[in-house]
């Protein structure tokens, strides 16, 4: 009488061999080739939707990040003349408050419909998370979206901004990036160099323009490496310190970003995008991307400056608006 063990052991060697018999038989062969026989492989049909153009067009940086706080609803009763989108970090609240306060209120202008946006990512701090939601139910003029916030991620924050712009706000006339460090003069940004009485620019971009190639010392806060960026010369590039473009632009920017290769530098790789569009950016000499020393008459001649604290901020703004009387 066999055992169970050598009954199961011949059961199972009959299964295998039954199911490779089957196999055999299913699977046709081709044609014999001196004494080998090839399986005939069929060719796997491509999906209905794979065309050769978009192979070449799939996204290179997709963007797939979701808002988590987001204001859709602002442009909805007017089409603001200037969107500024403004980037900061957590921990900068007393920038964005003096911004509120100074030349980021958006009822200075009266008739002039101006909108103010902050920039964030998320922070690896649930609290700073906490706090920064609080301050949006506040204030409403805060965007988030779900990437970490970091220097290395500061192009996806004003991609961000380029795709709000082109999705929540694309009748606007014109759109601002800056950063919450920056001293804005909004009388010659509005009144001199976009003028409103004016017909609208298209496809137009101007700020500090820098020709310069990559900085290849690793020790430096701008170092590109020559894997990420090859080239010896950045095409022409506004400074990220502050640009004004007509608002089409943000669409246009957006999509070429998804189809540009990535870089950390937030202001050469707008560059390239604007390479990539065939638009030239033109220089302006009051964009300041340094700091400078308060004088009246000489913050009456430039747009922005860099390097500027909260307070500096208000004593800034509390001078100019009381002085406009005079002349320099």
């Amino acid at each position: 009488m066999p055992s169970k063990v050598s009954c199961l052991y011949l059961l199972t060697v009959v299964c295998w061999a039954s199911a490779l018999w089957y196999l055999s038989i299913s699977r046709p062969m081709s044609t014999y080739v001196g004494h080998m026989s090839v399986p005939i492989r069929k060719t796997p049909k491509p999906p209905k939707n794979l065309t050769f153009t978009n192979i070449h067009t799939r996204p290179l940086n997709p963007h797939a990040f979701e808002f988590v706080i987001n204001e859709p609803k602002k442009c909805e009763s007017a089409a603001p003349f200037l969107v500024i989108l403004i980037s900061t970090t957590h921990k900068e609240f007393d920038a964005r408050q003096s911004i509120r306060e100074t030349w980021g209120d958006e009822s200075t202008f009266g008739d002039i419909h101006i909108l103010t946006i902050f920039l964030l990512g998320r922070n690896t701090d649930p609290v700073l998370n906490q706090m920064v939601e609080q301050e949006s139910q506040i204030f409403h003029d805060i965007v988030v979206e779900n990437f970490i916030d970091s220097y290395h991620n500061l192009t996806l924050k004003t991609m961000m901004g380029m795709r709000w712009v082109a999705t929540f706000c694309p009748k606007a006339q014109y759109v601002m990036k800056t950063d919450s460090d920056i001293f804005v003069n909004m009388d010659n940004l509005i009144y001199k160099l976009l003028k409103p009485t004016t017909k609208p620019k298209r496809r137009y971009f101007t700020g500090y323009v820098i020709n310069g190639g990559p900085i290849r010392d690793m020790r430096s806060k701008w170092y590109m490496s020559r894997d990420l960026y090859p080239d010896s010369r950045y095409p022409p590039f506004c400074s990220g310190t502050g640009y004004v473009f007509s608002a089409d632009v943000a669409e246009l920017i957006f999509q070429a970003s998804l189809h540009t290769r990535l870089l950390h530098l937030e202001d050469v790789y707008v560059g390239l995008c604007l390479r990539k569009l065939g638009i030239h950016p033109y220089q302006n000499s009051g964009f300041n991307h340094w700091k400078m020393a308060y004088s009246l008459c000489r913050y009456r001649r430039v747009i922005t400056v860099h390097q500027i604290s909260p307070e500096e901020m208000h004593r800034i703004w509390n001078d100019m608006s009381s002085k406009k009387h005079l002349r320099c």
